[in-house]
């Protein structure tokens, strides 16, 4: 007996203790099912492209003002029975590399241009959230040729287009912005699954944990800390006030609008329906879209975007 309870505490101990550091020992991984390449599009530049697989016509995915193909990562693979899906991190933004550029909107659109040419990609749907209309229209605009149709979700402003009928990206900048959202606590940053629930709970819609890993510095104990500071930032002051002005949308558009917003802004939803209704006039071809949500549309209403996306897919030629 002496001997059997010599021999079982060491036993047991390591027992006890191999399930711990299995767990600690195993790095996260991103579930989402999609390879990573990256493009070369510029002296030095590289961008991240997240390749969903898929059969059909390419769907190419862009997303908004400060997040990565990432954000993607849960949406995505809903549009894989019917085609390729892939996504692009613009220069300046998470894994990509980074490069100053005298026009914003045209580097931006040339990046585009160049993942498109890389990978051959034969007339793909351009789908973008938020600032990614600018890309979408410049894209449209010098190539028509080159892309199937365009999805702007939440994407549609003044950036996107504007033929003077409707409201200025600056009366959209001064409107109120709203309450902000309240500070997380300590708990919060406990993980990124906490921080992602914070999200959530705040929002009301939930963004990949890959996106969150993407955008916030984490500390030795894989916590995270802060959001990061991007170098493709400073693009969008130049987006923003641009004197380019799009007023065509020269191939089939789905364009959604989050009207009225969640939460609800009186001035921001006025000056919305101000520019869904010039959209409307203006470009008679393409379907306008209201749906009562989030900025991030593609999040908080899911199954209806998925939707209206592909009932507008399958009627393209």
């Amino acid at each position: 007996m002496l001997r059997w309870n010599h021999l079982c505490g060491p036993i047991l101990f390591i027992a006890v203790l191999a399930p711990l550091y299995s767990q600690q020992s195993v790095p996260w991984r991103d579930p989402s099912p999609h390879a990573i390449q990256f493009v070369t599009v510029d002296k030095d530049v590289r961008l991240e492209v997240l390749d969903w697989g898929g059969l059909g016509r390419p769907v190419i995915l862009l997303a908004g003002g400060g997040s990565t193909a990432h954000v993607f990562d849960d949406f995505a693979p809903k549009l894989t029975t019917d085609h390729h899906v892939y996504g692009i991190t613009r220069r300046g933004f998470g894994a990509s590399g980074f490069a100053a550029s005298e026009n914003a909107i045209n580097r931006l659109r040339d990046d585009v241009l160049a993942v498109i040419d890389a990978l051959n990609l034969k007339r793909p749907i351009l789908v973008g959230h938020s600032i990614a209309g600018a890309e979408l229209s410049a894209v449209a605009n010098s190539h028509p040729d080159i892309v199937a149709g365009l999805v702007y979700l939440e994407a549609g402003y003044p950036y996107a287009f504007d033929n003077g009928e409707g409201p200025s990206m600056q009366a959209f900048q001064t409107s109120t912005s709203g309450p902000r959202a309240p500070r997380q606590k300590e708990s919060d940053f406990a993980t990124f699954s906490a921080l992602q629930q914070w999200d959530t709970a705040v929002y009301g819609f939930r963004r990949p944990e890959a996106e969150l890993r993407q955008t916030w510095d984490s500390d030795s104990s894989d916590r995270p800390r802060r959001e990061r500071d991007f170098p493709g930032s400073q693009l969008f002051a130049a987006i923003l006030t641009s004197p380019t002005k799009y007023a065509r949308i020269p191939v089939p558009a789905l364009v959604i609008f989050a009207l009225p917003h969640v939460p609800e802004n009186a001035v921001i939803d006025a000056l919305t329906d101000k520019q869904a209704k010039a959209l409307e006039r203006g470009v008679p071809t393409a379907r306008v879209v209201r749906l009562r949500g989030s900025h991030h549309i593609f999040l908080s209403n899911e199954s209806e975007v998925l939707r209206e996306m592909r009932a507008f897919l399958r009627g393209l030629k």
